[in-house]
């Protein structure tokens, strides 16, 4: 289990320790690996990328011949990360960002669909592993890996680290490695094909309406931009209908900015 790998996402932080301070040793079958803190120059300037400014989970499997983003990617997976069979990587949104309880894993695969359905997710958005990514590389050596998004960055969130903790323990008896019961969800998640980001045209002050988990309709207004007098200059609309699975909360918009992260039902 990894978390941190953005020095600023600290929801799975507490998600290990605690996992660690519940298990019994003496009664764990097989080996638990918890890495609290991947990023640790991030972690401690209090940022999401390395301290050279490389995002480490865009970089995998880095290089022993590399800059030093690149170096230590690779000392990462070839000392430890390439020893796992399974891997759950615990995320949160990025800064000025909200996000759901939600899966990314490619459900074309049966182990890597039953591994999120464990989770007790809000959504599961079925996605393959991309390249350069921790779950990519992981992926490619042969290892079951699944994203899980814990939440909000730069804050401990109880109710969120309570359900990756919930996770957790599931897929621990799920493998068999504990005794412990699975705790079935209290809602099923909602199942997305894919999922995309929608983009503002232009610059300004945006507020997005729906929030994280809502169903949305095609057509349904879903944001609005003001320049700096407070006069609209645009509003946005659902393009299909979907579900929030996270939005932007940051009210300073550029060109570009996010606005809304969709998920399509299958």
């Amino acid at each position: 289990v990894t978390a941190a790998v953005h020095g600023n996402e600290l929801n799975g932080i507490p998600v290990i320790q605690r996992m660690f301070k519940e298990i019994d040793p003496g009664s764990l079958r097989g080996t638990l690996v918890g890495i609290p803190v991947m990023n640790v120059p991030g972690f401690v300037q209090m940022q999401r990328h390395f301290n050279d400014g490389s995002d480490l989970n865009r970089i995998m499997p880095g290089r022993a011949d590399g800059n030093i983003s690149e170096i230590y990617a690779h000392r990462w997976l070839e000392r430890v990360l390439y020893q796992f069979e399974y891997l759950i990587d615990l995320h949160t949104a990025s800064f000025g960002r909200i996000n759901s309880y939600y899966i990314r894993a490619n459900l074309n695969d049966p182990v890597n669909a039953e591994l999120a359905y464990l989770q007790n997710a809000q959504i599961i958005v079925n996605s393959p592993a991309p390249d350069s990514t921790v779950r990519g590389t992981i992926t490619e050596r042969g290892g079951k890996a699944i994203t899980l998004e814990v939440g909000d960055p730069n804050k401990f969130q109880k109710g969120m680290i309570r359900s990756g903790l919930t996770g957790l323990h599931n897929t621990l008896a799920y493998l068999g490695m504990t005794e412990g019961e699975i705790e079935p969800p209290e809602t099923e998640p909602v199942i997305c094909e894919y999922s995309y980001w929608l983009y503002t045209q232009e610059g300004g002050i945006l507020q997005v309406l729906p929030g994280v988990a809502d169903r949305v309709r095609k057509g349904e207004r879903i944001a609005f931009l003001r320049n700096i007098f407070g006069d609209l200059i645009k509003e946005y609309f659902a393009p299909e209908d979907g579900v929030v699975i996270g939005k932007s909360i940051h009210p300073v918009a550029q060109t570009g900015s996010r606005i809304l992260h969709l998920g399509v039902v299958g």
